[in-house]
């Protein structure tokens, strides 16, 4: 691949129209088809010009451990921090680091200053994504109640006639069951899904990690699975109910992080209960064995027989503990509960990977860990963490991508309102559509650095660790929205 394949010779810059760019000889990825091998693209004034799947003689020597064509990734929960902290993430920074990533559209969450519960704040987010001259598409939720909190319901009506694709507390779950039921009949007649953030507060007051073993060791207040488990059934519950009155009704359980509460809606979905959730990529591969300083990855922290191995006794504890950056909400769960998770992506009981991308400033994390902030800013690595699990054979790359398009698609397209809105498009590589594109390089390294990472969050436990795939080129309906400084020296 190279620059000069754009343009004539000379790439457009950052939001500009792709005039014209060929890629040969590269591994294409089609979830929407479910087909993945050698092919060749065109695109020229931003349109997907040509897909030509390759075979025989031609399709020799290509591998999916080259350079890999897919589907822009859809990210359907993230913290862009603005209005109100900016000092820890812009949309423009958000939006930049969302196409190294890989990622072409991102919903954000409400969990703004002032909250996102009326048409003004929306206004706000669009004008900065408007502003900061990303094509990333910004799409966003609205709050549930007012100012977030858990008292009356927001303006929903309005917010739906704003474009909102849905409605979340996240930060935060939503209160009460009654007000959970008004939110869910509201926004099943107007169309759109609750999100929630599934969390029992009374459980959590004072929590700081997951209640195990590791907790224990370290001192740390535990923070019970339990906790999950009982909103997740509340959630569930209030949403068989409320069917009764709007059988419009939808429920997103997102960030689920327990066996148990992956259980629920496993179940929830043979019954036919229109409830969907996601999973995170630090909940998949990092486990609490991190926070006492183990840093290896989810399924290497299980025994032959599917057991937790010890990692004091294991002599795997490499790094300091109480690393902030791993302070998230929920907890990372011990490796159990994180192979619950990569069996509910495997069998698509989640049927998408959501980054939970968590921006903080170095004052909000650089403290006691029982004080941290919670999140960790991953954006920029869920791509590499999922090569991770396919590299080690855990997870086919078609499911990685499908995890990353499709699957997060099919959840816009759940609601009714945005079924026929971009962020519900298909997802595949589509012929005569605008060009929504990533092309990385599995077989590329990166190292996580703080000056890597575009995010203004340098919050991330992989800083130093060395991951796969890097990003060689992102495209945005048609315009550039990342190129690697050395995307002109990787592939054919």
């Amino acid at each position: 691949m190279s620059a000069d394949a754009m343009a004539g010779g000379q790439g457009p810059r950052i939001g500009e129209l792709v005039e014209r760019f060929e890629l040969e000889k590269a591994w294409l990825v089609d979830p929407v088809l479910g087909r993945e091998g050698p092919g060749e693209i065109v695109v020229v004034d931003g349109v997907l010009e040509s897909v030509n799947w390759l075979e025989g003689p031609e399709a020799a020597g290509v591998t999916d451990r080259g350079v890999v064509v897919a589907p822009g990734f859809l990210d359907i929960h993230a913290h862009f921090r603005e209005p109100g902290f900016e000092d820890a993430e812009t949309v423009a920074t958000g939006s930049a680091a969302a196409a190294h990533g890989g990622y072409t559209t991102v919903a954000v969450m409400p969990n703004t200053q002032p909250a996102l519960d009326e048409p003004g704040v929306l206004a706000l987010v669009r004008a900065a994504a408007a502003a900061s001259g990303s094509p990333v598409e910004v799409l966003a939720y609205g709050a549930v109640s007012v100012g977030r909190a858990g008292e009356q319901l927001s303006a929903m009506g309005e917010l739906a006639d704003g474009g909102v694709v849905g409605y979340s507390d996240d930060g935060a779950p939503v209160k009460t069951a009654k007000l959970l039921r008004s939110a869910i009949l509201y926004a099943g007649m107007l169309g759109l899904p609750v999100v929630d953030h599934p969390e029992e507060s009374e459980l959590t007051a004072g929590a700081e990690a997951h209640d195990g073993y590791v907790a224990s060791v370290l001192g740390l207040a535990g923070w019970p699975a339990a906790a999950e488990v009982q909103a997740v059934a509340r959630d569930i519950s209030v949403l068989a109910d409320a069917l009764g009155d709007e059988p419009r009704a939808r429920l997103h359980l997102t960030h689920l992080s327990t066996a148990g509460a992956l259980d629920l809606v496993r179940r929830a979905k043979a019954e036919g209960l229109p409830v969907t959730c996601d999973v995170t990529p630090h909940h998949l591969a990092f486990t609490d064995e991190w926070l006492a300083g183990s840093r290896r990855w989810s399924w290497e922290a299980l025994d032959s027989a599917g057991k937790a191995r010890d990692p004091w006794a294991d002599g795997v504890l490499i790094a300091a503990p109480y690393n902030t950056s791993l302070r998230v909400n929920p907890p990372l769960r011990g490796p159990i509960d994180a192979a619950a998770c990569l069996a509910a992506l495997l069998d698509g009981t989640a049927g998408a990977v959501a980054t939970d991308h968590a921006p903080h400033t170095v004052v909000d994390k650089e403290v006691e860990f029982g004080r941290a902030s919670n999140g960790i800013s991953g954006i920029e690595t869920a791509l590499g963490v999922l090569l991770s699990f396919v590299e080690a054979g855990k997870l086919p790359l078609m499911r990685a991508i499908a995890a990353l398009t499709t699957g997060p698609a099919s959840v816009m397209a759940a609601s009714v309102r945005t079924a026929s809105s971009t962020a519900a498009r298909p997802r595949g590589l589509t012929e005569g559509a605008a060009a929504d594109l990533v092309v990385f390089d599995r077989a590329g390294r990166w190292t996580v650095a703080p000056e890597s990472l575009l995010s203004k969050g340098k919050n991330s436990p992989l800083v130093g660790r060395e991951l796969p795939g890097q990003v060689l080129l992102t495209i945005a309906g048609g315009r550039l929205a990342y190129e690697a400084a050395d995307a002109g020296e990787s592939g054919d």
